[in-house]
């Protein structure tokens, strides 16, 4: 296409994309005025490529979810060759077909412990409002209704739906619509010594623990948390804290939900987040990688124990969403973990992540402001303070994580930056396929935009 021809498609689709495209998570003034910062047209590996030609490091893997890089021809031959013969069935009434029980038997066959039994939602917001029905009819059916209360943690994000937008411990969420769901509570994250029982600590009563003991166990239904915070800033557990968790869940009775929607199939070197700390929750919501992003289809695998009261019913579970179960986002998902397994990627995410901490390493010596560096297989972050030995913050006014990743975009590298309470956290992702020239390249391209930033102060 000749370059005039180009130019006026891309004026053409940024138009119709300002008049007719209301997007998710961006500014409606600043979208509709300025249009789309970038127009995707195709994706090979760890690269984007827009309409103009140009090409750029996905260094989030989208939003997490392209676990297995862009252009991944199998999945799209998946996705075809299930189409071709059964693109939609219902799975109500109790109706199947074999890209749902085969995958339902190959995540059993991944998971810890006896979780075993996989429901099927579209994505990770509908998993976790599923995981708080499930939770709630599971003791309604024990004959313990008062038990309904869901207790999660600040920072944690759960999703938009009104239940896990009640869940996510984000107040930008939940006062957008100024509204939220009953019998949500929210704990302070990651306070290990107050989760083992020290009641010294002066932050006890913010715990999950302090909050069970002020609410009382026999209201609290389950717990939720991520195993590695993702949006909340790439924020990594102590060593020893889910384990407490765990512990305490079982000392009080009450149920453990891990939302392993961004660190599950890989991301943190191990298959699901949990597989970190040995820790086998309950109820395990998923989504993004079980398809690298290549179909809309995320679950919820739950322990059998907490399937025995619902087979012990003769009642209909009302809860389904239409495309529970789609048989072909199910065989992209089959597809998907073959790959993952075929290529051993688990081996290529840690062999990768000691590249990763190398080049976290390398800007935290190369930039004083560079500090608080973290990573855990390929879910890493960086923050920017202007003064890190005595603690002192940008001024929310400089924007500092967002000039960086603005500088990033400029050179070709799509970052994503965290705002969280005037933190300036820069979050890392790349695809678990990305090899060692990719990374080195990734970050020297950090380094440039960090180098950047500071000579425009």
């Amino acid at each position: 296409m000749a370059k005039n021809q180009v130019e006026l498609k891309t004026k053409e689709l940024a138009e119709l994309d300002k008049k007719h495209f209301f997007h998710p998570l961006t500014p409606p003034k600043l979208q509709y005025e300025q249009g789309p910062p970038i127009i995707v047209e195709k994706g090979e590996g760890i690269y984007i490529t827009d309409v103009n030609g140009d090409r750029y490091i996905d260094g989030m893997s989208m939003l997490w979810n392209v676990n297995l890089g862009h252009g991944q021809v199998e999945l799209a031959e998946a996705a075809k060759e299930q189409m071709s013969k059964l693109a939609f069935s219902s799975a109500f009434n109790g109706y199947s077909h074999e890209p749902a029980v085969r995958l339902a038997e190959k995540i059993a066959s991944l998971t810890p412990g006896d979780l075993n039994v996989v429901f099927f939602t579209s994505g990770g917001s509908e998993s976790n409002d599923t995981s708080f029905k499930l939770v709630r009819s599971y003791w309604k059916l024990k004959g313990r209704p008062e038990k309904k209360k869901i207790i999660s943690l600040k920072r944690g994000y759960h999703g938009v739906t009104l239940g896990s937008t009640s869940a996510t411990g984000m107040p930008e969420f939940s006062d957008f619509v100024e509204s939220k769901a009953p019998d949500f509570l929210h704990a302070k994250a990651h306070l290990l010594n107050c989760e083992l029982g020290d009641k010294t600590d002066p932050e006890y009563e913010n715990s999950f623990r302090g909050v069970i003991e002020r609410e009382g166990a026999d209201s609290i239904a389950a717990v939720i948390l991520e195993p590695v915070m993702g949006a909340g800033g790439v924020m990594i557990p102590p060593e020893g804290y889910l384990q407490a968790v765990r512990k305490l869940c079982d000392e009080k009775d009450i149920l453990m939900i891990t939302d392993e929607v961004i660190t599950g199939f890989g991301r943190t070197g191990k298959m699901f987040g949990v597989n970190n700390w040995d820790v086998v929750p309950d109820v395990m919501s998923i989504a993004k990688g079980i398809t690298s992003g290549y179909h809309q289809l995320g679950g919820v695998v739950m322990r059998e124990k907490i399937r025995e009261p619902f087979i012990q019913s003769n009642d209909v579970f009302f809860h389904g969403f239409t495309y529970s179960g789609h048989p072909t986002a199910c065989a992209v998902g089959l597809k998907a973990l073959e790959i993952i397994e075929r290529d051993n990627l688990l081996q290529n995410v840690n062999e990768m992540a000691e590249e990763f901490r190398k080049g976290l390493k390398m800007l935290e010596e190369k930039h004083s402001i560079v500090t608080n560096t973290r990573n855990i297989g390929l879910l890493g972050a960086f923050e920017l303070y202007e003064d890190p030995e005595n603690n002192k913050p940008f001024a929310p006014e400089v924007g500092a994580a967002f000039k960086v990743v603005e500088e990033a975009f400029k050179n070709k590298l799509l970052l994503r930056f965290i705002d969280w309470e005037g933190s300036n956290i820069v979050a890392i992702a790349p695809p678990l396929i990305v090899n060692k020239e990719e990374m080195k390249e990734i970050f020297e391209i950090i380094d440039a935009s960090i180098t950047a930033f500071k000579n425009s102060l």
